[in-house]
């Protein structure tokens, strides 16, 4: 990496890949949490309670629990190009066609269809990185894709906000409709991009020199070599490796946090400013405007703390500690929301809540390429990312049901106790390589 010839031909690796899949990646997140926004329609068109909004919010992730890992070893089966691209148009055809639900129980086929589409996106696009970047620049490359989340929730609460408020009744169809169809289609024409835009791998990128694709396939092979001897090549590696199951724990609490913020965020902040919404006489398409603009603020906090934090982990190389430290920042942010009566100190605490979780991100996947490699890597990283993720099935259901309070409890206790096994389990490794 010190050398002329690695810089440059990272600098190009970075500069075709990251902002083209971070724009796939933000087009992800709208599509699969938009319904955070629509249930503020949906609940007085369709006659859905809450409850049942909730049921469908989490109900999503039945389908990523079952296909992640599949998909994932189909997308190392058939190239990254290919298998993207049908994720993509699939997710968009479902998303687009959420518009025509008509009761629970069509809700319900739609958000598991939608969860069976999407699996394997994102730990797809982990794993593909892993064939690009060396562990010194992951945490940061990752890092730049994952600020899609904080800019997507950003940009796409204004814009949901702009399109239910402004399009309701616009051809007959409420406003709420019009939200999966215009955020949907988009992820329909990138996923026909992703055919002639993305390679499979660096021998496959015409727009490096083949001095550069040869020294990229030599480096990433040899980073390999070493993951697969420190932990294993295999599926039944990645399932064995202590290591693969206390992530599993850690991410399991961040996705709790980050799920009922995607799930309630917009619903909190209305009932939270209520009182100065009425004060003002503002009306529904104001307030729906006002509340996806002060939904923005946590997002905006993410966007400057992630690049900090995953800079910082990359140079310093102390990753445990600095999850830890994100984590416990975010559980202090989670408890300010939870004990102020003042929605606006109530939002900062949220802020700092999102910007915590969010920035953990980027160094916990940087995290299992470290000790995995081959399919293993594979394989483990996609059941992190699907048995986590059942956090997401019953996360909001933790706010709808019993409110924030005992939710703020279970949340920071889990993240700082599963950081710290990730911690004990690092010291015995290190202790196990130092005595051999």
């Amino acid at each position: 990496m010190n050398d002329a010839l690695g810089r440059r031909t990272m600098r190009k690796a970075i500069w075709r890949l990251v902002p083209f899949l971070a724009v796939l990646y933000g087009f992800n997140i709208i599509d699969r949490a938009n319904v955070g926004f629509a249930r503020l329609g949906m609940v007085e068109d369709v006659g859905f309670s809450d409850n049942v909004i909730d049921w469908g919010y989490g109900i999503f992730y039945l389908g990523y629990l079952l296909f992640e890992v599949p998909s994932n070893m189909l997308l190392r089966r058939f190239g990254a190009r290919r298998w993207i691209a049908r994720i993509m148009i699939s997710w968009g055809l479902v998303s687009t066609l959420t518009a025509w639900v008509i009761g629970p129980v069509s809700y319900f086929a739609a958000r598991i269809l939608l969860g069976v589409a999407e699996a394997g996106f994102f730990p797809g696009i982990v794993y593909y990185m892993t064939a690009w970047f060396p562990a010194a620049l992951r945490a940061r490359v990752v890092a730049w894709f994952m600020l899609a989340i904080p800019l997507a929730s950003l940009l796409g609460n204004v814009v949901s906000g702009l399109i239910m408020g402004g399009m309701d009744g616009v051809l007959g169809m409420a406003g709420w409709k019009w939200l999966f169809i215009i955020e949907g289609i988009p992820s329909v024409l990138l996923g026909v991009s992703v055919l002639f835009l993305l390679p499979d791998g660096p021998r496959d990128a015409a727009w490096l020199t083949a001095e550069e694709r040869a020294w990229l396939e030599a480096d990433r092979q040899r980073e390999d070599t070493r993951r697969i001897e420190a932990g294993g090549s295999d599926k039944l590696s990645a399932l064995a490796d202590v290591r693969v199951w206390v992530l599993i724990g850690l991410y399991l609490a961040v996705a709790i946090g980050t799920n009922a913020t995607g799930a309630y965020l917009p619903k909190l902040l209305k009932d939270s400013f209520e009182p100065i919404f009425a004060a003002s006489g503002a009306g529904a398409g104001t307030v729906y405007w006002q509340v996806g603009l002060l939904s923005t603020l946590p997002q905006v906090a993410s966007l400057v703390a992630m690049p900090l934090v995953s800079r910082l982990s990359d140079s310093s190389g102390r990753r445990a500690l600095i999850v830890l430290g994100t984590l416990t920042a975010a559980a202090l942010g989670w408890i300010v929301a939870w004990k102020s009566a003042n929605p606006w100190v109530a939002l900062a605490g949220l802020s700092l809540a999102q910007a915590g979780m969010m920035a953990v991100l980027p160094v916990f996947w940087a995290l299992p390429s470290l000790f995995l490699g081959g399919v293993a890597a594979a394989a483990g990283i996609a059941l992190v990312n699907s048995v986590a993720n059942i956090g997401g099935i019953f996360a909001p259901k933790m706010i709808g049901g019993f409110g924030v309070g005992p939710m703020v409890g279970v949340m920071a206790w889990g993240m700082l106790m599963a950081v710290l096994a990730w911690w004990l389990v690092e010291r015995r490794v290190a202790a196990a390589q130092a005595h051999p």
